[in-house]
């Protein structure tokens, strides 16, 4: 695991070596350098080192030096892949080095290489005979990818901030990305807050030309259910899942440094930890588990039971808003791309105290978005009910009565789900799960930009990923959007820059290739059933867990923003800097803190977002 930065045009020594600083943190072992003087090219590298401490240092040659590789990530396939390769007539240097195989695999495969991967990965190949760069992004975008290419210049990095350290790269602010992320609470890739920034998308490779200076990105993967009907025995289904899962499990648990995992208590994460002790013995498991004060918040006693029941050595961390004060600044002062997902504060926490002790830990991602685990499938059919039965009039009077309800500080209390789900039922079904989590409604965003908003470009990449859906299943299209887009830019995201700045590297068993196409090909019946969610997963697992947390519902990994929105300093506004009315902003806070109204999640984009501003402030 490591950080990845390079650029072809303009530049020097300097510019490089500002980039890889930028990004140390994902790579605290190591540093190092590649150049073409003659191709105005330069690679950074910044190492952590996981796998073949030998033989895995980069940037990566082949021996007659034509092909040169930076790379971030895992592959988990990368034995096979090296006796396949090994078969056809490759000749390795190192001894297990993942690194290796993608260098040998591109000389085998070339542009078709991302097919054969099952892994995490983010990585550029110079092609020196072609003059050409190959770029790609693993399935998920576990990995990350900025770029940059205007004006003769082409650079790439891992993380938003060290594109920014290059000269060549000045941030202008992209109105209409902004607008997005008030809509999301994250910028839906290819966007980020900079019109001269992009990100490559997850599952997409980019080929560029050194001699034309042209780019071209295409997709070689993409999330598609495509359910198979014929699929009706419940019992052997469940245990081919946990078949899958228990491979998943033991891919990732390959590494030559210290292993661990994190564990919040709900099923996934505990299906993780079960699996792993049965192959490694609970004496050699390491769990980390985040605690509250906060009651509906605190989910320490359950992963507590998984932790006794198979004996791990168990850490918990207690996180509270004194500990947190100025942790939060600091933390956020280190994301160049702001994210208004407020649970990255514990996930930092926990990924900080796990790295006291391990260097990589699994983790239970994309359980809830594979096998419909979230609170929003509960209400599709109501919603698909109320909408079709209650006219306008009436659904603007119980509007108005829920707004009545007393606000509640606890964790996705009544009054707070009430208050989004008539937000959403505002829009047709391709909108209602974007605007049901969405920081802002739609007037509210362009009362904030002060200008007219239109909510199906607003709301484009979900309302794409709606409509293109082959099943007409609300639960399929639901975890559709789940999957290909809040998985990917919020909850990987998330994971990535809150593990990355404490140089700890994750894992996602859920994401592995042949669980995700069992998934794909499960019926939405075995996924969610009768207000059970995650329904053919907890069958699976049942024997493997305690009773209890195999049957809990899923609690929500968050903190008491609300409550801690008011205990804190509003940002200071900077009129001429963001293209939007802070004042707006300054005055929704003032009526969070009189608790006339709850505007956590926008109050908390803009946090982030201004100190994002002043990361790129400090970087240009």
């Amino acid at each position: 695991m490591c950080g990845i930065a390079g650029f072809i045009g303009p530049g020097d020594q300097s510019d490089i070596a500002r980039m890889a600083r930028a990004i140390a943190h994902r790579g605290p072992d190591d540093e190092s350098f590649f150049s073409d003087p003659a191709a105005n090219l330069r690679f950074g590298f910044r190492r952590l080192s996981v796998l073949d401490h030998d033989g895995g240092k980069q940037p990566m040659q082949t021996g007659d030096g034509t092909l040169t590789i930076v790379f971030n990530g895992e592959i988990y396939n990368h034995r096979e892949l090296r006796m396949l390769l090994e078969s056809k007539g490759h000749q390795f240097k190192s001894d297990h080095s993942d690194t290796e195989v993608l260098l040998h695999g591109y000389r085998e495969w070339g542009d078709g290489l991302p097919e054969h991967l099952n892994g995490m990965f983010a990585f550029a190949i110079y092609d020196k005979p072609r003059q050409r760069l190959f770029m790609a992004r693993d399935r998920f975008g576990e990995k990350p990818v900025f770029i940059h290419h205007e004006n003769g210049l082409f650079a790439f990095s891992s993380e938003l901030e060290s594109l920014l350290a290059h000269d060549g790269v000045t941030p202008a602010w992209d109105r209409s990305s902004l607008q997005k992320y008030f809509a999301y609470g994250y910028f839906p890739a290819p966007h980020t807050p900079y019109k001269s920034v992009r990100k490559l998308k997850a599952g997409h490779r980019l080929t560029f030309d050194l001699t034309s200076g042209a780019a071209s990105q295409s997709p070689y993967w993409a999330f598609r259910l495509q359910p198979d009907d014929s699929l009706r025995d419940e019992r052997a289904l469940a245990a081919e899942l946990r078949d899958h899962l228990k491979t998943a499990v033991h891919r990732r648990l390959e590494a030559d440094v210290p292993l661990g995992f994190l564990l919040s208590g709900g099923i996934d994460s505990s299906a993780i930890v079960a699996l792993a002790a049965q192959e490694l013995g609970a004496d050699n498991l390491q769990t980390f588990n985040i605690a509250f004060a906060e009651s509906s918040f605190d989910e320490s006693n359950h992963a507590a039971k998984i932790a006794n029941a198979f004996g791990t050595k168990h850490h918990v961390h207690t996180c509270d808003l004194p500990g947190m004060r100025d942790g939060i600044t600091r933390l956020l002062n280190r994301m160049a791309e702001p994210l208004g997902d407020s649970s990255i504060l514990p996930t930092h926490q926990v990924c900080a105290f796990a790295r006291q002790n391990v260097t990589v830990a699994l983790t239970g991602d994309g359980g809830d978005e594979l096998f419909a685990g979230y609170d929003p499938f509960r209400a599709l059919a109501l919603a698909q009910n109320y909408q079709r039965l209650v006219p306008g009039g009436v659904h603007r009077w119980i509007t108005a009565l829920v707004g009545k309800i007393p606000l509640s500080d606890r964790n996705m209390s009544l009054d707070f789900k009430l208050r989004r789900t008539l937000r959403g039922l505002n829009h047709p079904p391709p909108m209602w799960n974007p605007v049901w989590m969405a920081p802002l409604a739609v007037d509210e965003i362009a009362e904030l930009f002060e200008g007219p908003v239109d909510p199906e470009e607003l709301y484009a990449d979900a309302i794409s990923i709606w409509n293109g859906c082959e099943s007409e299943n609300l639960v399929d299209r639901t975890s559709e959007f789940f999957t290909r887009l809040y998985l990917q830019d919020d909850i990987l995201t998330k994971s990535d820059r809150a593990s990355m700045l404490e140089s700890l590297e994750l894992r996602a068993p859920f994401l592995d290739n042949d669980l995700v196409a069992f998934a794909q090909r499960l019926p939405a019946r075995f996924k969610y059933r009768n207000g059970t969610t995650k329904y053919l997963l907890r069958k699976a697992v049942a024997n493997d867990l305690p009773k209890d947390i195999v049957a809990r519902p899923k609690k929500g990994f968050g903190i008491p923003l609300s409550a801690w929105l008011r205990e804190l300093p509003a940002p200071e506004i900077s009129p001429n800097n963001l293209p939007f009315n802070e004042t707006w902003l300054a005055n929704r806070w003032a009526e969070h803190h009189d608790r006339e109204n709850d505007w956590r999640h926008a109050l908390w984009c803009w946090m982030t977002l201004r100190e994002s501003a002043v990361s790129a402030m400090r970087q240009s």
